[in-house]
C-alpha cells in the first residue's frame, strides 16, 4: 500500500488558535481525507510547540507555571480542531515525554557524529522569533515580523555544522528531490544557499523552559531544533514511545507558512543528512494574509477565531470558504463580508439551489420515485472533465481550486435546468425527456457530493441521505479513479435547505 505522511507546523502556544492556524490545518485535513479515500495509508500530524522564552514570559504574566499554561492553550486547540472535524492521526506536544526523549536521542547521535561543537557567539537576537537575526534582515532597525528591535546576545553555545551540508541541500532542491512550492519560494531558498551559510546555534545557556541537552546539563535545546524533530517523534521513528511507524518516513508533505521556510527547507534537511535519513519530499509554504486589508492583531481587535466562523457559516462551509479564498502560495486577505457574499453565491444560490430545485421537481413530477438510467453523454463528459480537473488540483497542490472546480459542475447543472425547461416538458407530457433531465441532474448532484467529501464531509453525507444511499470509499474511488458513477436508489428523500442564505 502507498503511504502519504503530511504535517502542519506545530503551533506556538503563546496564544489561542485563530484563523491562521485554522487555514493551514483545514488544508491538511482536506488532503488527508483525499489520500485516505484513494487508498493510501495516510498519517496526518499536527500539534503544539511549547518551549522557549516567550512561553515562559506569557505564563508568568498569567501567574501560571509554563506547563499549566500550555495545558490550557493546548485544550483550546483540540476543541477548535474537533469543532472543524479535523481528523488528525496524532496531536504531538513538545512537552510530551516521548518527544523530549526523541529530541535528546537525535542530538546525542549528531553530537557523536562530530557535527556539533561548542563556541562563543555574539549577535542580534529577536526574543519573539527566538532566533539570531542578521543586520541585513532588519527593516529600519527592527525585526520585520515583530517590529521589535533585537537585543545583543552573547553566550557559549553548541553549534550544528549546517555549512557542511549547504551544497548537498542546494543540489537536492535544485534537482527537485525536495520540491518546494510555490516556485518563488524555491528560488528564494536557492538564492540564499548560493550565499554563505553559517553554522547555527542549537542550544541556550540562559533558557530554563526547554529540553536539557543530553551531553551538557547546563544548556537547553534551541526551541526550533526541538520543534523540527517532532516530525520524527510524531511517528515514533526511533521507537521511544513503543509505537514505531518508521515506514512512514520520509514525510510526503510539510505544510508551513512562508516565514518558517528556511527552517524547513535548509536546517531540517541538514539535521536529517547528519542523521543519514531520507529528506522530506515536498514543502508547501503558504503566504501571509490580512484581515480587511490589515495585519491581524489583538490591538486592532481583528483576530478571527474558528468558532466565530463556524457560528456564522457552519462547519463545512467554513472549511470550504477558508481553503478557496486565495491561492495557497500567495498572500491574501480575509474579509467576513466577502466570505458572506461567497457563501450566498457559491453555496446557497448555486449548490443549495440545485439540490432544492432538483429534488423538488422529483417530488412534484414523480412523487420522489424514479428508476434512474444512465446520464446523457453530454452530462457524463461534463462530469468526467470535472473529475480530471479535480485530480489535477490535488496532484499540483492547487487546493484553492478544488471547490471552484466542483462548483463549475453545479453551475452547469443549474444552467441545464433553465436550458431544458423541465416544467414545459411536464406540461407537454414529454415524460421520457423529462426523466432524462432529472437523471442528468441527479448524476451532477451525486458527482458533486462525492467530490466535495474531503472539503465538506457532513454536506456530502446529507446529500447521500437525500439520494437514499450510503457514502463510502468505494463510491469515491469508482468516480475519481474509474470514471464510474451510478444512482443506486429509485426512491428518494425530500431535501432540506442545506445552506440558508445569510
Amino acid at each position: 500500500m502507498s503511504k502519504f505522511y503530511l504535517t502542519t507546523p506545530i503551533y506556538y502556544v503563546n496564544d489561542e488558535p485563530h484563523i491562521g492556524h485554522t487555514y493551514t490545518t483545514v488544508i491538511a485535513d482536506v488532503l488527508a481525507r483525499y489520500y485516505k479515500l484513494v487508498g493510501y495509508e495516510t498519517f496526518f500530524l499536527t500539534g503544539t510547540d511549547e518551549h522557549g522564552n516567550k512561553i515562559q514570559e506569557v505564563a508568568k504574566k498569567n501567574n501560571l507555571e509554563p506547563k499549566t499554561y500550555c495545558d490550557n492553550i493546548v485544550e483550546k486547540f483540540k476543541i477548535a480542531w474537533k469543532l472543524l472535524d479535523i481528523g488528525y492521526n496524532n496531536f504531538i506536544r513538545t512537552t510530551d515525554d516521548y518527544h523530549e526523549k526523541t529530541v535528546q536521542y537525535v542530538l546525542q547521535k549528531i553530537y557523536e557524529s562530530g557535527d556539533i561543537y561548542k563556541k562563543y557567539y555574539e549577535g542580534l537576537y529577536c526574543i519573539h522569533c527566538e532566533k539570531f537575526i542578521s543586520e541585513d534582515e532588519l527593516v529600519d532597525g527592527v525585526c520585520p515580523d515583530h517590529k521589535v528591535a533585537p537585543v545583543i546576545h552573547k553566550e557559549e553555545n553548541y553549534f550544528f555544522k549546517l555549512s557542511k551540508y549547504k551544497d548537498i541541500i542546494y543540489e537536492k532542491i535544485k534537482s527537485s528531490e525536495i520540491k518546494i512550492y510555490p516556485e518563488t519560494r524555491r528560488n528564494e531558498i536557492l538564492g540564499k544557499l548560493e550565499l554563505e551559510v553559517e553554522d547555527i546555534s542549537i542550544s541556550r545557556k540562559t533558557l530554563k523552559w526547554g529540553i536539557v541537552l543530553p551531553f551538557d546539563s547546563e544548556q537547553t535545546i534551541y526551541v526550533w531544533i526541538d520543534a523540527l524533530i517532532n516530525y520524527l517523534s510524531g511517528i515514533d521513528y526511533f521507537g521511544i514511545k513503543g509505537q514505531p511507524l518508521p515506514h512512514l518516513w520520509p514525510c510526503d508533505l510539510h505544510l508551513i507558512g512562508k516565514d518558517i521556510l528556511w527552517f524547513h527547507a535548509v536546517i531540517w534537511p541538514g539535521l536529517l543528512l547528519a542523521l543519514k535519513l531520507p529528506l522530506p519530499k515536498q514543502i508547501l509554504a503558504h503566504g501571509f494574509f490580512t484581515i480587511n486589508g490589515q495585519k491581524m492583531s489583538k490591538t486592532l481587535g481583528n483576530v478571527i477565531k474558528p468558532k466565530q466562523l463556524v457560528d456564522l457559516f457552519g462547519i463545512d462551509a467554513t472549511r470550504m470558504l477558508l481553503i478557496s479564498n486565495f491561492p495557497l502560495g500567495v498572500d491574501g486577505d480575509f474579509s467576513i463580508d466577502d466570505l458572506r457574499k461567497r457563501y450566498n453565491t457559491e453555496l446557497a444560490d448555486n449548490l443549495g439551489n440545485l439540490i432544492t430545485r432538483t429534488f423538488g421537481m422529483l417530488d412534484k413530477y414523480f412523487s420522489s420515485n424514479l428508476e434512474v438510467k444512465k446520464p446523457s453523454l453530454e452530462v457524463y463528459q461534463k462530469i468526467n472533465e470535472c473529475v480530471k480537473e479535480y485530480e489535477n488540483c490535488f496532484s499540483s497542490l492547487q487546493i484553492h481550486k478544488i471547490p471552484q472546480t466542483i462548483l463549475e459542475l453545479t453551475s452547469y447543472a443549474n444552467w441545464y435546468v433553465q436550458y431544458k425547461t423541465p416544467w414545459i416538458l411536464f406540461k407537454e407530457a414529454k415524460t421520457e425527456e423529462l426523466k432524462q433531465v432529472i437523471f442528468d441532474l441527479l448524476y451532477c448532484i451525486k458527482a458533486s457530493a462525492v467530490l466535495f467529501y474531503p472539503v465538506m464531509p457532513n454536506v456530502t453525507l446529507k446529500i447521500f441521505e437525500i439520494l437514499n444511499e450510503k457514502f463510502n470509499e468505494s463510491v469515491f474511488v469508482d468516480l475519481v479513479k474509474r470514471s464510474e458513477i451510478y444512482i443506486a436508489s429509485n426512491k428518494f428523500n425530500k431535501s432540506e435547505i442545506l445552506f440558508k442564505k445569510i
